[in-house]
């Protein structure tokens, strides 16, 4: 059913088309925008249907990425702060989102709190460079991996609710 549901929310976003990054000084507003593009739709989208779950800025180059996510469960929201760079070789690379909280509590985790997105993301990540972006990030990778973590982090008392 999440797998559907995240399904539906990807082909919902538009896809990319400029293939650029930071290093290209010509091609990478553009793209900028397409990301930007992308991100809105994504974030309108999940609060028509009620799941608004990220927010996201970026520094005045597009470079830097910073914001936060929550996850409910059990009716309890965790929040936490996220963060990611740009890689030089973007979009050929995908970013590697870091909860830096949430650093060394999980197997699914790198040093730095970076989730960890090899087996399943990363793979459909390049089969579909350069139409996926930010947005396609978030609903793919961070979003899946929220859903899989945190009930278990909960469950395992390596997380608590910050009421608790």
């Amino acid at each position: 059913m999440a797998e559907e549901a995240a399904r539906r929310a990807v082909a919902e976003l538009p896809l990319l088309r400029t293939a650029a990054g930071p290093r290209d000084r010509e091609g990478w507003a553009p793209r900028l925008k397409e990301e930007y593009r992308a991100l809105i739709q994504y974030v309108e989208n999940n609060k028509r249907a009620d799941n608004d779950w990220f927010r996201l800025e970026s520094n005045a180059e597009g470079t830097r990425w910073f914001g936060k996510c929550w996850y409910v469960h059990e009716l309890l929201k965790y929040e936490f702060a996220i963060e990611f760079d740009i890689p030089v070789t973007y979009p050929s690379t995908a970013p590697e989102i870091a909860i830096p909280e949430l650093d060394g509590k999980t197997a699914k985790m790198y040093r730095g709190g970076k989730i960890c997105l090899s087996d399943h993301f990363k793979p459909l990540w390049a089969r579909n460079v350069p139409k996926f972006g930010l947005a396609h990030l978030m609903a793919l990778g961070l979003g899946p991996w929220l859903a899989v973590e945190i009930p278990d982090l909960v469950a395992k008392g390596i997380i608590q609710h910050k009421e608790k």
